[in-house]
């Protein structure tokens, strides 16, 4: 004998309800979905049936063999909505009472769908919807084949029907007929609020309740249909969903939900007075700097670190003529590695300076940094974006575990910088090598550079082209940097931007002759390498030999880099110079020897040596 379903549960659903919770049968289940992997269900009350959609969360229901072909399931949460002039239930939850059943009864289709030709349920996936965009829960991305399970027969050794009632089975209230009556109006009760994870096309009125966790800068744009404003901000509900309400564009979206909705001129959004404490305040998912070196470039992180270098604020010219601030500083983590950190803009002067003034005074801050942007631009760093969010010595408990560590020996433990000195799948990054080992084992004569270490000490600098004027226009996130050169009225041209400037940049060009007790060798140090090395910009040195001529301290600060010993990380590759091929060698980081440090390297390679 069948199993009792409930009864009128499509034409209840299909009325407006949603807390009924109602048994229903799984006659049909297909995949869909060119782009995104969707379910589509035909479902059945014994009498009825009614095509639904099963909500991307669920979908390993299907996959796992729980729900399939025949199944007897109790709808936990669902809504019913309107899709192209056909009604489609969206299964937000469901339990399954039953894997395996005969169907039940002899149901039929809805009398409002006779009327209308069948159509195949489109792939909301690639359709642009009024509220919603995107492709919904990226994380289950990932295709599966699917076959479907066998139905099997329920029934009991006797002829007694076997009945499962739902846990919440009011009296149905079939929906009045409206027909004839006049104007309906509009339905101005409160939409009920669902989860952010439970966000999905097919949803006609919903509401949700979130904290917002990050604003964005009001923009102007200009296109086809005129001038306007726009700014995002992001969402965090109780359920740790997060979403962004902005326009519909997923290059702009950094949150893992892959949702995004837009307002339009019928949303409403209105402050919720009392705090909610279920919903937190942000949330975090740090990478530890040593993935970041794996990490694919333009994509948005977390990540948090003790900050142990601030440089200085400078002033960067972009290419829209607009000057802004760039500051630099340095993170290291437990995992061994520490990386680059540029701020951009506000955070120059807000948090920037803050963090420089607490390591000029001695103190090593925490900074977690909520959103931040992968570059691998000669090697892995960070850089801030419009939605970025600094923390400094915040209460987290990864703050907590991190400051214990730095406190217990990790302030002096040596870690390798995964900015500017490392190439993805070099074979050779951080070796240690002398300078005689860069001619006899041929360094830098294969198809890929090599990246070495070397402990060498500066023996020259030659200081007659020890820098020149660099074009400071940005060509998106980087410097033009190249050669300018003055022109009939005293302004800075670049034949590549093709403008001219009142002030220019200055940018090392150093070439230093460095020595090991194996040989010696030229290598060349450009910006950031340069001022390790001399202690100061090339503007300064620039400004002390053209504009001030004074060469007692310009050769001061020449002479007190003289002979002192460097961890020098070079790269080194083989280039056409005319019809000549020479090997290159660039310095991409100089830090003055720690002795301690170094020593500590030195008892661990002796260690080694011993275990051969």
């Amino acid at each position: 004998m069948p199993v009792n379903l409930s009864a009128n549960a499509i034409s209840a659903i299909n009325g407006g309800d949603v807390n009924s919770k109602p048994l229903v049968q799984v006659l049909d289940i297909k995949l869909i979905g060119s782009t995104q992997e969707r379910y589509r269900l035909l479902l059945s009350d014994s009498v009825e049936t009614q095509h639904a959609m099963l909500a991307t969360q669920l979908n390993d229901r299907v996959k796992s063999g729980r729900v399939r072909k025949g199944s007897v399931i109790q709808l936990i949460e669902y809504i019913c909505s309107t899709v192209q002039n056909r009604k489609i239930i969206v299964v937000l939850n469901m339990e399954t009472i039953i894997p395996d059943c005969d169907v039940i009864g002899n149901p039929i289709g809805l009398s409002e769908l006779d009327s209308v030709p069948q159509k195949q349920v489109p792939d909301m996936t690639s359709r642009s919807l009024p509220s919603i965009n995107n492709n919904f829960g990226a994380q289950n991305s990932a295709r599966t084949s699917f076959t479907h399970g066998k139905t099997s027969s329920f029934q009991n050794q006797s002829n007694n029907t076997q009945s499962f009632r739902p846990t919440i089975q009011p009296p149905y209230q079939p929906p009045p007929n409206y027909k004839n009556h006049g104007a309906i109006m509009r339905n101005e009760a409160p939409a009920r609020i669902i989860p952010i994870a439970a966000l999905n096309p097919y949803q006609g009125r919903w509401a949700i309740k979130a904290r917002v966790t990050a604003k964005g800068d009001l923009r102007r744009y200009n296109n086809a249909r005129g001038d306007g404003k726009v700014f995002s901000f992001d969402l965090l509900d109780s359920d740790g969903g997060e979403t962004g309400l902005k326009p519909a564009q997923k290059n702009f979206n950094h949150l893992k939900n892959e949702w995004e909705i837009f307002l339009e001129t019928t949303s409403s959004v209105d402050l919720c007075p009392d705090e909610d404490s279920s919903i937190p305040r942000q949330q975090f998912s740090f990478r530890p700097i040593s993935e970041i070196e794996n990490a694919e470039s333009n994509s948005i992180l977390d990540v948090i670190g003790i900050v142990v270098t601030v440089n200085p604020s400078v002033p960067i010219l972009r290419k829209n003529g607009m000057e802004t601030q760039r500051r630099i500083l340095n993170l290291k983590d437990q995992s061994g590695r520490s990386v680059e950190l540029t701020l951009w803009g506000d955070f120059c002067n807000r948090e920037g300076q803050q963090l420089q003034e607490m390591v000029e005074n001695g103190i090593s801050p925490i900074l977690a940094v909520k959103a931040g942007k992968v570059n691998d631009f000669s090697g892995k760093s960070i850089s801030t974006i419009s939605a970025t969010q600094l923390f400094v010595n915040p209460d987290f408990p990864e703050a907590n575990t991190l400051r214990d560590w730095f406190d217990r020996g990790g302030k002096d433990t040596a870690s390798h910088s995964i900015s500017r000195e490392l190439t993805p799948g070099s074979s050779k990054n951080e070796i240690r090598k002398s300078l005689a080992q860069i001619k006899e084992e041929g360094l830098g004569r294969s198809d890929k550079p090599d990246w070495i270490t070397v402990k060498a000490t500066i023996s020259f600098i030659k200081t007659d082209t020890f820098c020149y004027t660099a074009c400071p226009l940005m060509i998106g996130d980087r410097q033009c940097s190249k050669k300018v050169t003055k022109s009939g009225n005293s302004r800075w041209l670049c034949d590549r931007c093709n403008q001219e400037f009142e002030e220019c940049d200055y940018r090392y060009l150093l070439q230093v002759q460095v020595q090991d007790h194996t040989g010696l060798t030229w290598v060349t140090a450009f910006q950031e390498t340069g001022e390790e090395i001399l202690g100061c910009s090339a503007k300064e040195m620039y400004m002390l030999k053209y504009e001030a001529q004074d060469d007692l301290r310009f050769v001061e600060i020449i002479r007190n880099c003289l002979f002192t010993e460097f961890l020098l990380k070079l790269k080194i590759k083989e280039e056409m110079y005319g019809d000549e091929q020479k090997v290159k060698i660039t310095v991409v980081k100089a830090e003055k020897v720690n002795y301690s440090d170094e020593s500590r390297f030195l008892f661990d390679m002796i260690s080694k040596f011993h275990l051969r």
